[in-house]
């Protein structure tokens, strides 16, 4: 009898611990699977980035308009005249890197900047925090204004943190400091240097609508621009992604929306426009 009880406690100890062995798999799995999804459904919150990021091999094509004031009524018919354009493309390197490039028609700016996944929410890290970094190229300045123009005065840089939350399966909100560098000296602000700091969130109402609302505070700015504050309507359609957007900043570009906000709100000055976001 002893001679059966031996081989079957070491077989018993075996299955126990290849038991052990494969809750434990289990268990790193489902922390791996458990982090928060679908915090934001669009990779803009209005103008600002969210922190969405495309998948692997996954291409974003981008198109944005925003149309001139409202103020002016039908001179302009509501702003409809004095459009602006911005088509861009998104590349998903890998799960948490993404590059893109676009094109402004205001300023006839080039921007390319790159998107990198740092931390994710899950049951263990409350947040989920990306980097972006950003370079422009402002096209339209002319030497005959600018005697002195060289190529590196043409540049803007804007490097910005953006942290979220997923509060609930409706709500959702985000952090975002921002550092932009102007290397075109501006008689109008001290330096070249400005700090803002804002954010803003994104509140489910159906399935495939949500109303988005952002604001940053600027450091330091000149007294006739104002803090950027925009309201967005998100609509899901399929592959796409289509957001009505109210700000009073024209611009689109991150350099441009931060520092450039010229719209007041209080007295009906304000800009109409659209993003529009397609998934291959």
């Amino acid at each position: 009898m002893k001679k059966f009880l031996v081989p079957i406690c070491l077989f018993l100890a075996t299955m126990a611990y290849s038991q052990d062995d494969l809750l434990k798999s289990l268990d790193s799995t489902q922390v791996e699977e458990s982090y928060s999804t679908a915090t934001f459904k669009a990779l803009q919150l209005v103008t600002l980035q969210t922190t969405k990021m495309p998948a692997k091999k996954e291409f974003y094509f981008l198109v944005s308009h925003r149309f001139g004031t409202v103020k002016d009524g039908f001179d302009s018919f509501f702003g409809l005249d004095n459009a602006t354009t911005k088509l861009g493309g998104i590349y998903g390197v890998t799960d948490w890197l993404s590059v893109s490039l676009s094109r402004h028609t205001l300023n006839k700016m080039y921007e390319t900047g790159v998107k990198y996944r740092m931390m994710r929410q899950d049951a263990r890290f409350p947040v989920d925090i990306v980097g972006y970094s950003v370079a422009d190229i402002n096209t339209f300045l002319e030497k005959d204004q600018y005697p002195g123009l060289e190529f590196k005065h043409r540049m803007t840089y804007v490097q910005q943190l953006l942290i979220s939350r997923k509060v609930n399966e409706k709500l959702s909100l985000e952090l975002v400091p921002s550092f932009v560098h102007k290397n075109l000296y501006n008689p109008d602000i001290e330096n070249n240097n400005q700090f803002s700091f804002g954010g803003g969130g994104r509140y489910k109402i159906t399935k495939r609508l949500s109303v988005n609302l952002e604001y940053m505070h600027n450091f330091d700015k000149p007294e006739f621009y104002k803090n950027p504050l925009s309201v967005g309507l998100d609509v899901e359609t399929g592959g796409h992604v289509f957001q009505l957007i109210f700000t009073n900043s024209q611009s689109m570009s991150e350099s441009g929306y931060l520092t450039n906000a010229s719209g007041n709100w209080g007295k009906g000055d304000f800009f109409f426009g659209f993003n529009l976001y397609r998934v291959f």
